[in-house]
């Protein structure tokens, strides 16, 4: 299934994607039974009772007459991993660390698909960055790298955007890492049984139609499982929690001249299995 969130008349819900452009409400359905939003249908026996409702339905609405929002917008968290793309390291004058570099990013940074990404008045450096979002389905604390695509309940497409002047303020991420509206999320999450190998995608990224980063995700230094473990020893992994697996190189600080985002540009990040990610760049008004 392909399943979004979204606002209809100003109305919250989420749903699954009928043919290519139509939604069929699964809040409506499903809300009565406590499930109000995707992220407490992760959470729920009801997946399988989704895919039936999604068999036996028509579409209730036009995806072009909805607002698609970041497709968990209530996460209880967001770990994103810094450097672990080798080309990426290298791009950066880095060196590769025996433990994933991890930090966060805030719910509220995030768009959805569409959906226009802020360029922050206060800087000329708002950068992209293509990544896969990985999306916990089942709880889990000390979760066996064996055993830790099962935790996942689905993927979707993430633009990391990041403000690379603030970044640099410190040596902590944070600050460039979280500006409102600077990070994109969707267009919908696959869940996991139509991904069973999420080892084996081809992740690209486009600027006005340019193609400006393209990877395969075997090429990630800490595995998607390796990442699933080492983040849930040190707190326990919730259904909607979302780790941000990291870029690959070709980011535009590193680019002679330097390529940033800015106003009225198109940005698109494409991964095989998933979609593509689109967003206009807007000014911070």
């Amino acid at each position: 299934m392909k399943l979004v969130s979204f606002l209809r008349d100003g109305k919250s819900s989420y749903g699954a994607v009928k043919g290519d452009d139509g939604i069929v409400d699964l809040g409506e359905r499903l809300g009565r039974h406590g499930l109000r939003t995707l992220r407490q249908l992760l959470g729920s026996a009801a997946l399988d009772e989704a895919n039936a409702i999604l068999a036996r339905s028509a579409a209730d609405m036009a995806l072009a007459d909805v607002v698609l929002v970041p497709v968990i917008p209530d996460p209880d968290k967001i770990i994103c991993v810094g450097m672990n793309y080798h080309d990426h390291v290298a791009e950066v004058g880095r060196t590769a660390t025996e433990k994933p570099s991890l930090f966060a990013r805030f719910a509220g940074s995030q768009v959805g698909h569409l959906q226009p990404m802020i360029k922050p008045a206060v800087s000329e450096q708002f950068d992209y960055e293509g990544e896969l979002a990985v999306v916990i389905g089942r709880e889990g604390r000390h979760i066996a790298r064996d055993e830790a695509l099962e935790h996942v309940g689905g993927y979707a497409c993430y633009n990391e955007g990041s403000i690379r002047d603030w970044q640099r303020h410190t040596t902590q991420f944070l600050s460039g890492k979280t500006f409102h509206g600077t990070g994109a999320f969707g267009p919908w999450l696959v869940t996991a049984d139509e991904i069973p190998d999420p080892s084996k995608l081809t992740l690209e990224t486009r600027l006005n139609g340019q193609q400006v980063q393209h990877t395969t995700t075997d090429k990630l230094i800490t595995s998607i499982p390796d990442l699933i473990a080492y983040c849930s020893a040190i707190l326990p992994l919730l259904p909607g929690d979302v780790i941000v697996t990291g870029t690959p190189g070709g980011v535009g600080l590193k680019r002679t001249p330097p390529l940033f985002m800015k106003p009225g540009d198109i940005v698109e990040v494409e991964i095989s299995g998933i979609g593509v990610l689109r967003n206009p760049v807007i000014a911070e008004d």
